[in-house]
C-alpha cells in the first residue's frame, strides 16, 4: 500500500481531498511504475484539492502536475528500474492520476530523464513553475529579445513561475521590473535579480488601450487586466509572453498594442511540449539556474501537509516554491 492524496466528487458535486491509503493495483492504466521521491505544489494543484477551479477532470483524482522519482517497473525497453526520472505536464493530476502520491503509474512517453546536474528534489523546486517561466524566456529570445531591448515585466513575480523568471531574466543580464502585490517581498525579489519593484495595484485595474511604453518584454503569469496593462505598456516591436491565469482567464484589451506599437503576444502551453523543447528547457534550467537562489525560493512540505498549504497558496500566503516530500 502507499500514501496519495485523492480527491473524490461528492453527492452535491463538490469534491473534497483526503489523505488515503491506496493499493498498487488502484493505479490507473500505463507501462511504467514510477516511485515517487518528490512532488510539488503548483496553483493549478491548489486550485484541484481545494475544488475552487475546474482542474480535475474525472473523479477520483491524485492531484500534482509534477513528480520526480525513480522507475519500479517498466513495460517499455526504453526504461529500466533505477531510472531517475521527472513528469511535468502530460495531463497528470488532471486527467491521469499524478504526483501527490507514494507511486504513480503512468505513460513511457511522458518521462523525461533526470537532467545531468540537478537531484530529484531540484526538479521538483523548480518544476512547472521553473520550467514554464524557461519556455517563456525561450519564446521571447527566439523572437528576437535580447538584454540591449531595454527592461523586463515580471508580473506575479512572487509567485513560483515569477520566482524563476526574474532568476532567469537576471542570469542573462536583463533589467527586471517585478510586479508584486506583496511589496513586502521587495528584499526576496532584490535578491533574486530584481532592478526595480513595481506595486501590483498599478496593473491590476482596468487601464486604457494604449499606455506609456515602459518595457520590452513582458512574462505574465496573472492574465486578465494585469495582462492587458502589461501589452498596453509595452515598446514598439515588444514581446509578450502570457503562461498563467492567477487573476483571471478574461483579456479586457484592445488590438491597439498589436497594431499600432506591433507588440506580440506569445502563448506558452507547458502541458503538452515535445521532448526536443523539453529537452532544451531542462537543459538550460540545470546549466543556467543559481542553484543557491533556488533554495532561497523552496519551502519544503510532506505530504500530509499538503492539502492545507494549498489554501495557504491560494491565499496569496506562499512565496516561491513548495516541494513536497511523498514520504513524510
Amino acid at each position: 500500500m502507499f500514501n496519495a492524496i485523492l480527491v473524490n466528487q461528492k453527492e452535491d458535486n463538490s469534491s473534497e481531498a483526503v489523505l488515503s491509503r491506496l493499493e498498487t493495483d488502484e493505479l490507473p492504466p500505463g507501462d511504467v511504475l514510477v516511485r515517487v521521491e518528490w512532488s510539488t505544489l503548483n496553483y493549478k494543484d491548489a486550485l484541484a484539492i481545494t475544488g475552487k477551479g475546474a482542474v480535475v477532470r474525472q473523479f477520483p483524482m491524485v492531484p500534482g502536475i509534477d513528480l520526480a522519482g525513480t522507475v519500479e517497473q517498466s513495460d517499455n525497453p526504453d526504461w529500466r528500474p533505477g531510472d531517475r526520472v521527472l513528469i511535468n505536464g502530460w495531463g497528470i493530476g488532471e486527467t491521469h492520476w499524478g504526483g501527490l502520491a507514494q507511486m504513480a503509474r503512468v505513460r513511457s512517453e511522458w518521462l523525461t530523464a533526470l537532467p545531468d546536474g540537478l537531484d530529484l528534489r531540484q526538479t521538483m523546486a523548480i518544476g512547472t513553475a521553473g520550467y514554464t517561466a524557461m519556455l517563456s524566456l525561450i519564446a521571447l529570445e527566439r523572437h528576437g529579445l535580447t538584454p540591449e531591448s531595454g527592461d523586463v515585466l515580471v508580473t506575479g513575480a512572487s509567485g513560483g513561475v515569477g520566482s524563476f523568471a526574474v532568476m532567469l531574466l537576471a542570469r542573462r543580464g536583463y533589467r527586471v521590473i517585478a510586479a508584486t502585490g506583496r511589496v513586502e517581498e521587495r528584499d526576496y525579489l532584490e535578491r533574486l535579480g530584481a532592478a526595480e519593484i513595481l506595486p501590483r495595484a498599478e496593473l491590476e485595474k482596468p487601464g486604457r488601450p494604449l499606455d506609456k511604453a515602459r518595457w520590452a518584454g513582458v512574462i505574465d503569469s496573472v492574465g486578465s487586466h494585469t495582462l492587458a496593462n502589461a501589452c498596453a505598456q509595452t515598446q514598439v516591436d515588444g514581446l509578450v509572453a502570457a503562461c498563467g491565469l492567477a487573476q483571471g482567464m478574461d483579456f479586457p484589451a484592445t488590438v491597439a498594442p498589436f497594431i499600432l506599437r506591433g507588440v506580440s503576444l506569445l502563448g506558452i502551453n507547458s502541458v503538452f511540449r515535445p521532448h526536443a523543447e523539453r529537452a532544451v528547457a531542462w537543459s538550460r534550467l540545470a546549466t543556467e539556474l543559481d542553484l543557491d537562489r533556488l533554495e532561497q525560493t523552496t519551502t519544503e512540505i510532506g505530504l500530509s501537509e499538503a492539502i492545507a498549504a494549498a489554501s495557504d497558496l491560494l491565499s496569496g500566503h506562499v512565496r516561491g516554491r513548495l516541494v513536497v516530500d511523498v514520504n513524510r
